[in-house]
């Protein structure tokens, strides 16, 4: 018996393809199913969050919908991945909070922080947050830089903690096997197919979509806004140490690398969520978990929305719109890292580890990867 009943529909599903096979050559689901004779929750949940959502093995199997074994493995491990999200989040109270009003919380908590900011800054003196400032500090004029690393940095560390308590969990649900020790070459594996999205081409043909013609559309999107992250938290990393090791403060000129940095992320940022949010409305209500979409959709937003102002505040700074465009910059920034260890963002991080496990085991088995 197991914990949940989709977790029930994925160990049918499970014993099927482990009979049939057909798909082993498609993605790392199958062959690490075909190591397994049986399968515990914590099997499951690894399985499910290996799996990258291609829709290959559904668009491939013969015994897929209409067929009377009704094997659908994308819908039914996407299920499974988001009730992963909400078993092994930390604390556990807000375990159900984001499921189904996650745009309209986030939104929520962007614009409290948001009007929080723009009413200090009035409350100080309002000509400062209508004002023009310029040159080194202009973004201190609106909110000191004391009091803006204080608020964002423990919304940052809560948001670490969470995040590495439910990895923490994850980790032990999955069972480590008996004598398997992480090693370099294991880490160095999942990497290289995390960075490159290896899984997310169908076996090479590339992943369907809103028809059963694959492309590579989503695997670009997910390189945009993936490495578009990675270049604006680069940004901030080198802006933080300009600040603290060579005393330079904020906003920098347009050719400084905190600046280059953050606009090529930026540009990312735009182009990537935009691009994930199209082609999640366009996919297959066959393929995908229809009842969440909460802090799926909020994540993907949210990273938009930090680019958008990002960029809007980049290209005003030195102007009147420079005070309430940092106040709502501010609040979105808050907001995504409040609600980062609650939704979509976590699917990365887990599928990393489940990209570990299966490098690991790989390599145990002699197969090597």
């Amino acid at each position: 018996m197991h914990g949940t009943r989709i977790l029930e529909e994925a160990d049918r599903l499970m014993t099927v393809c482990n009979s049939c096979r057909y798909c082993e050559g498609l993605c790392a689901v199958f062959p690490a199913m075909e190591m397994r004779r049986s399968f515990s929750d914590g099997d499951l949940n690894y399985l499910a969050n290996l799996c990258h959502g291609c829709g290959a093995c559904y668009t491939d199997c013969q015994f897929s919908p209409p067929h009377e074994f009704n094997v659908n493995v994308p819908k039914t491990f996407a299920i499974a991945r988001a009730e992963s999200y909400a078993a092994y989040a930390w604390p556990r109270a807000c375990a159900g909070l984001f499921a189904r009003n996650g745009l309209a919380i986030s939104v929520i908590a962007a614009l409290s922080v948001a009007v929080f900011i723009f009413g200090f800054a009035v409350f100080n003196d309002r000509q400062v947050l209508f004002g023009i400032h310029t040159g080194p500090g202009a973004f201190y004029q609106l909110m000191p830089h004391n009091a803006m690393a204080a608020l964002f940095g423990a919304a940052f560390l809560y948001a670490m903690l969470a995040l590495i308590m439910g990895v923490r969990a994850f980790w032990r649900d999955i069972g480590e096997p008996v004598g398997m020790k992480i090693d370099a070459g294991s880490l160095f594996q999942a990497m290289r197919d995390a960075g490159e999205l290896r899984y997310l081409d169908g076996g090479g043909v590339g992943c369907v979509n809103d028809d059963e013609r694959p492309s590579d559309r989503r695997k670009i999107y997910h390189h945009l806004t993936f490495y578009g992250f990675a270049l604006c938290f680069a940004a901030t990393v080198v802006a933080t140490l300009y600040h603290y090791l060579i005393a330079r403060e904020a906003p920098y000129p347009w050719w400084d690398l905190p600046v280059v940095l953050g606009t090529l992320g930026g540009i990312g940022l735009l182009i990537g969520p935009a691009g994930l949010l199209a082609e999640k409305w366009k996919r297959d209500p066959a393929l995908v978990d229809e009842q969440r979409t909460g802090m799926d959709v909020a994540f993907i937003a949210m990273l938009f929305l930090t680019s958008l102002t990002g960029m809007a505040l980049l290209l005003s700074r030195d102007t009147a719109a420079m005070g309430p465009l940092l106040a709502l910059h501010l609040g979105v920034v808050f907001s995504l890292f409040i609600t980062m260890p609650y939704g979509k963002f976590v699917h990365g991080i887990y599928r990393y580890v489940a990209l570990v496990r299966y490098a690991r085991e790989r390599r145990m088995m002699g197969h090597g990867v």
